[in-house]
């Protein structure tokens, strides 16, 4: 049984099966098993080369195991292509956002919707406006994306994987390169989107923005899980204190 906020849920949304990937002789996930609940919002940290982005890679569908099981709602999708795994349910956002800088913010979201489910232009922008005034962005619908600076350029990451409708939304280092403010602003709106009821799996370095959202935790190391449980009880665990090299990230917890 998977357990979220203390209530019993009969099966995950996402349950990953003992999943390896290996590039050459390097084993980067090794045996990998984890189960996210419906509703849930998981943290996952590392140091780098811990396998972080590669688990995201291959929960989307962007590269595919070796072996071992993903299995999304209860139907296996190890084989399927990302674009199916996309209309399944499951979208993600990139470390590095590549917006189509000659479109507008709007245009750019419209595309996400209109290949993400088979929607005609008029049916899907509705659902573009409903994403660009979660995500803050609506007052910049008609700006070219190549003018938006990060902040706006992060956000419209967002509103291009929202656009999918997505019941589990990847979230890989979005924080990153954001200064403090930005940040705050960043999780506030990560927190609207968990709250309509997204599922969510972050990864981040900037510790205290996962903090400030997550219900739970997730280190790993060389590819394999270290511990999970409650943030502050991960932050604490010696063994992932020694990972970060004693650096104290609860102590920077945003409230």
């Amino acid at each position: 049984m998977v357990t979220y906020n203390g209530a019993p849920s009969a099966a995950p949304l996402l349950d990953l099966r003992g999943i390896s990937r290996r590039f050459g002789a390097l084993r980067v996930v090794d045996e990998l098993s984890l189960r996210v609940a419906g509703g849930e919002a998981l943290g996952v940290i590392g140091p780098n080369g811990a396998g972080k982005t590669t688990l995201m890679n291959l929960i989307a569908g962007d590269i595919g195991v070796n072996s071992g099981q993903v299995v999304f709602d209860g139907h296996d999708v190890t084989q399927l292509p990302p674009q199916e795994r996309c209309r399944a349910g499951i979208a993600r956002t990139y470390q590095v956002p590549h917006p189509f800088v000659g479109l507008t913010v709007f245009e750019n979201v419209l595309v996400g919707a209109v290949f993400s489910s088979n929607l005609s232009e008029k049916a899907a922008r509705p659902r573009v406006r409903e994403v660009l005034q979660m995500t803050g962005l609506l007052s910049r619908a008609d700006r070219l994306a190549g003018a938006l600076p990060l902040l706006d350029r992060k956000r419209l990451e967002l509103a291009r994987a929202l656009a999918a409708r997505p019941r589990l939304l990847l979230l890989d280092e979005i924080a990153g390169g954001l200064t403090d403010e930005e940040v705050r602003t960043l999780i506030e709106t990560i927190r609207s989107i968990r709250a309509s009821g997204v599922t969510i799996i972050w990864i981040e370095h900037i510790v205290h923005a996962l903090m400030a959202v997550v219900d739970r935790l997730v280190a790993l190391d060389f590819g394999r899980m270290v511990t999970e449980g409650a943030p502050k009880t991960v932050m604490q665990d010696p063994a992932v204190r020694e990972i970060y090299m004693g650096i104290d990230a609860v102590e920077e917890i945003v409230p």
